[in-house]
């Protein structure tokens, strides 16, 4: 028996759920049944300047594993059978599609698209209006980034786009705005500064195709 459960608002959750210990959630929330939720866990946790007032809902899958100390915004929808590490915090308005593997100490901070049987690998970074297509592999603490000018206003950021096979290596950079195309791979440790054409494999600093 979950010791601490606290629930706010409109929650439902399906029944085989399982909850830990110390587990907040807000809602609207819905939790497909199967899915557990681990200890210290905050699920549609509210936006800045939502405290209070009406959230965006959040839906969880069916058969999701979300492992202890993640923390998951409002407007957060994960589908089916996607699995956290620990302490993966997932911003709002982002979509993450059935299948995926989201790494522990994974930062995707909000507004971003990532498809189905995406895996990531321990520490990576995505900032907003960022995308992932279906398929891709992101290797060790990939960092992508969305302002290319430093301080750039919100509506004007442009984040990467990583299309549908890409392979990104373990400690990858990813500037604003490029599009790594579809079955691509990029080398460890790479700095990806332009374009990556399907196919192509590029590896270096700044990242050149070999």
């Amino acid at each position: 028996m979950a010791e601490y459960v606290v629930k706010r608002g409109d929650v439902h959750v399906a029944e085989g759920v399982e909850l830990g210990d110390f587990v907040k959630l807000w809602g609207p929330l819905s939790v497909g049944p199967g899915t557990k939720i681990g200890d210290f866990s905050l699920i549609g946790y509210p936006a800045l300047g939502q405290e209070g007032s009406v959230k965006a809902s959040t839906r969880i899958g069916s058969m999701c594993n979300i492992r202890p100390g993640a923390t998951v915004y409002s407007g957060v929808e994960i589908g089916d059978r996607v699995s956290f590490g620990h302490n993966v915090m997932i911003r709002e308005d982002t979509q993450i599609g059935e299948g995926t593997l989201v790494g522990s100490y994974t930062v995707i901070d909000g507004k971003v698209k990532v498809g189905a049987r995406v895996r990531m690998e321990t520490g990576v970074y995505i900032p907003p209006y960022s995308e992932v297509e279906d398929d891709v592999f992101l290797g060790p603490y990939v960092i992508m980034t969305n302002d290319k000018h430093l301080l750039t206003p919100p509506e004007k950021l442009i984040g990467p786009k990583v299309l549908k096979g890409a392979k990104i290596g373990a400690g990858a950079i990813l500037l604003p705005g490029v599009v790594i195309g579809e079955n691509a791979k990029v080398g460890a440790g790479a700095v990806v500064t332009k374009d990556v054409k399907p196919g192509e494999v590029v590896v270096g600093v700044p990242a050149r195709p070999i």
